[in-house]
């Protein structure tokens, strides 16, 4: 079944922060040197954060449902010119969550379209994001839906 997208509500914060914090331990487990430590407060921190970011003109926060029960979501935003990153104006992707027991079904697809279409009316002349190096799953759907590689970061801990 097709999950049902819809715009993130302040009443998504709780399985907002619960999947933004399982993005967060996903990471870790990825390179604990590189990406944040998971901490007990985690869901309720990311939740509100990410329910802060609903009604910016800037922003966007779409949850996938099935059986009216939040199963992903994505994140991401308008963003200008940027000298640092050598690239123009674009739509950038942050976050791209989907429950375990979700993945491979079309959600995270489904999430990615209603984003690109959003962002598409929004002016957005492309989308980037980045992924860990690590996550093959997601590198492998992200190239399904017509990314290409074209940064490399790389991380040097000093000290």
């Amino acid at each position: 079944m097709a999950p049902i997208i819809r715009p993130a509500i302040a009443g998504d914060e709780e399985v907002l922060g619960r999947l933004g914090a399982l993005l967060v331990v996903e990471h870790y487990d990825f390179d604990p040197k590189r990406f944040l430590t998971p901490r007990p407060d985690m869901p309720q921190a990311y939740g509100r954060f990410l329910t802060s970011q609903i009604g910016r003109q800037e922003k966007l926060v779409l949850v996938a449902e099935r059986d009216g029960a939040v199963v992903g979501y994505v994140f991401g935003g308008m963003e200008g010119s940027d000298y640092m990153a050598l690239r123009g104006p674009a739509a950038v992707l942050y976050d791209l969550v989907v429950e375990p027991a979700h993945r491979r079904q079309g959600v995270g697809v489904a999430l990615l379209d209603a984003a690109f279409a959003e962002f598409t009316k929004r002016g957005a002349p492309r989308v980037l994001l980045f992924t860990a190096y690590k996550n093959h799953g997601a590198q492998s759907l992200f190239e399904r839906v017509g990314f290409r590689r074209t940064m490399i970061e790389m991380t040097r801990e000093l000290g």
